[in-house]
């Protein structure tokens, strides 16, 4: 029995086996949506407010 999970993008379901090289997704567009939310932020991990504010003044201010 192979185990079946959602996909997090589209939540089509998916075969989770070595020979699908997109697992947890279920094809290669839904990997790249993925990745390109993760880079135009709209997905985040939050941090501490309190390790932010002791680093952020080693970078310079970005450009938005």
């Amino acid at each position: 029995m192979t185990l079946q999970v959602d996909c997090p993008t589209c939540g089509a379901p998916v075969e989770w086996k070595t020979e699908n090289t997109f697992r947890p997704f279920c094809s290669h567009r839904c990997k790249l949506i993925d990745l390109g939310a993760w880079a135009s932020e709209e997905h985040a991990i939050p941090g501490d407010p309190l390790e932010d504010e002791l680093f952020s003044g080693d970078l310079p201010p970005r450009e938005h």
